[in-house]
């Protein structure tokens, strides 16, 4: 089996992002979802294709691959997007977690979750949060859940329904970052 390896990401990898975007999109839509992140792929809206590239060029940006090839995504940012209520203490919140279509049941997802919580032990940070999608069949609830993070607060964001999330660091589960 070939080993996930994790990199630093930056300006480069947008191209990268937008193509895992647009997998995603085309995927959901495929499955009956149009509201988590629309009909159109991203790197054909200008204002997605900028604040991709935004996201690409962050500093924040974690990339994983697999021989070579971007397999999924993470960025690790000090705190929650305006719409999410901020912590008193300090965190990582994972502003995007994506993986490439062709890497789907590799379980990349998982293991960029493992590398953030590793991350924060490492930087010593006991909160990890995410938030995500809470509308359609619940199927992205359910899969924070099964990686250890644990419901807190709703929003709604413009209609878009979304559920935060927060993981404990320090309970044993996270591993030292690759």
């Amino acid at each position: 089996m070939s080993e996930l390896k994790f990199r630093p990401g930056g300006e480069q990898d947008a191209g990268h992002l937008l193509d895992m975007f647009d997998g995603a999109v085309a995927w959901m839509n495929a499955r009956g979802n149009t509201q988590q992140w629309g009909t159109e792929p991203w790197s054909s809206v200008p204002k997605r294709v900028e604040r991709v590239r935004g996201m690409a060029a962050g500093g924040n940006l974690v990339m994983a691959e697999i021989d070579g090839v971007p397999a999924g995504a993470i960025i690790l940012d000090p705190g929650p997007p305006e719409h999410v209520p901020a912590v008193d203490e300090p965190e990582i919140y994972l502003g995007l977690l994506i993986t490439a279509r062709a890497f789907t049941g590799r379980r990349v997802g998982a293991e960029l979750i493992r590398y953030a919580l590793a991350e924060a032990a490492a930087r010593g940070i006991g909160l990890v949060r995410v938030d995500c999608y809470a509308g359609g069949d619940g199927s992205l609830v359910r899969y924070y859940e099964r990686q250890g993070f644990r419901k807190t607060v709703t929003f709604d964001y413009h209609g878009w329904p979304g559920q935060v999330f927060e993981q404990r660091v320090g309970d044993g589960r996270a591993a030292s970052p690759g």
